[in-house]
């Protein structure tokens, strides 16, 4: 059953009003992968013109989960207590983004975590684009989330070699 539609299938957002208050996280991932002609390679600290790569990004991706609920139409403003964005080569021309977000509110974080990651890899995509615009933004993915009616993780098996672990 989606939640997003009202009884007569229109879109609406979810009343929160009865739930209980709970503490909630989630962290998500994105995957961003260098062609072989980006001539970036693991380990390498990428900087452009415009300024360090991965520290860019990291400012990125916390400001994005800050302002959610400003791009995606029904998500309620949370107020996050925590938001860390992390960075790393998880392959030879492979960059793996994660978003750990945390709140104490009476609905999930997830979009703040997936909205981080993404942005996060946006960013590194935008100030390396001048290498190459075959730069891919692959496997954007919700890792786990806690509070609410149930907790989730995604599989080990689906979460692939690049920072499968959480």
């Amino acid at each position: 059953m989606l939640t997003h539609v009202d009884e007569r299938d229109r879109p609406t957002m979810v009343d929160v009003g009865d739930k209980a208050v709970t503490t909630r996280t989630a962290e998500a991932r994105a995957i961003v992968e260098f062609p072989e002609e980006a001539g970036v390679s693991a380990g390498e600290e990428l900087r452009t013109k415009k300024g360090p790569v991965f520290d860019t990004a990291i400012i990125a991706g916390v400001m994005a989960a800050k302002k959610t609920h400003d791009l995606v139409p029904f998500c309620h403003p949370i107020a996050l207590e925590d938001c860390k964005i992390a960075i790393d080569w998880s392959g030879p021309r492979e960059i793996t983004v994660r978003c750990s977000v945390r709140a104490t509110h009476k609905t999930g974080v997830e979009m703040e975590a997936l909205t981080g990651a993404t942005v996060a890899a946006l960013t590194i995509y935008d100030m390396c684009k001048a290498l190459t615009h075959g730069i891919r933004i692959k496997e954007v993915a919700l890792l786990s989330k806690t509070g609410g009616k149930r907790d989730y993780r995604l599989e080990p098996a689906a979460a692939g070699t690049a920072g499968g672990e959480t």
